[in-house]
């Protein structure tokens, strides 16, 4: 990761760690086990890569596996220890995995896996997963088909995931892996007009932004939210899809 603007965004989110584990979204089941459908086997190992406060590793550990939880910051480590106690929480990056070769059937990377250096993470990922393990990164988007939301989008937008799903990006290949499949799953999120400001403002631009500037922009989104009769009262559903990819070791 060379360039230092984007560097110092993969590295901003242990300053807002507390308000992450509260106001991100968590991710729908059936889209993790969609994800988990693309092992060979039954997989009962899982490592959440990037695992941040623990907002996968929460759903994961639903699902009765045996979870592992790796992130760097130890601000969000926390946080994922005080939320998901039964999954083992372990210092470390997608690009040095404190895990021995073939330890795990699936590996997961929620809102993760564009901080990644891709070529040298993919490696290390092939190096822990079994032969016809899962890969699985997804991620949490506002559903812009609904208008307003489109609108409000262009307010908080971030970008620098974005290419994951654009229709032009062609999925990474690796010769460990089988080509990336993916699927989208509808989601929502309960919220307020607050609680969907304090969400953007755990974005990572955000966090980086001068304060002057990040109080501006939030300033915008709290304006469009009290104007928008279907955010302006009390609490409403944030409509949401989750884009989901997998590829299978080789």
């Amino acid at each position: 990761m060379s360039d230092p603007t984007r560097a110092r965004r993969a590295s901003s989110f242990g300053s807002r760690a507390a308000e992450y584990a509260e106001h991100r979204p968590d991710y729908p089941q059936e889209a993790i086990e969609w994800g988990l459908s693309g092992a060979s086997g039954t997989p009962r190992r899982v490592l959440d890569l990037g695992a941040g406060t623990g907002k996968l590793t929460l759903g994961l550990a639903a699902l009765g596996l045996d979870v592992t939880a790796v992130e760097p910051a130890p601000e969000m480590r926390a946080e994922l220890e005080r939320l998901v106690p039964s999954a083992t929480s372990l210092a470390g990056q997608a690009e040095r995995i404190p895990l021995p070769d073939a330890g795990v059937d699936a590996v997961f990377a929620g809102q993760a896996f564009h901080w990644f250096d891709e070529p040298a993470a993919m490696t290390e990922i092939g190096r822990v997963l079994r032969p016809g393990g899962v890969l699985v990164p997804m991620w949490n988007y506002e559903d812009e088909s609904v208008p307003w939301v489109a609108e409000f989008a262009k307010l908080g937008r971030t970008g620098v995931s974005r290419a994951w799903i654009d229709s032009d990006r062609k999925p990474v290949t690796h010769p460990g892996f089988e080509p990336f499949e993916s699927s989208a799953f509808h989601h929502t999120q309960r919220r307020t007009a607050e609680s969907l400001a304090e969400t953007i403002a755990t974005h990572s631009h955000l966090i980086i932004a001068d304060p002057a500037e990040a109080a501006a922009s939030l300033a915008k989104i709290r304006q469009f939210l009290a104007a928008n009769p279907h955010t302006a009262s009390g609490e409403f559903d944030l409509p949401l899809i989750t884009w989901t990819f997998r590829a299978r070791r080789r």
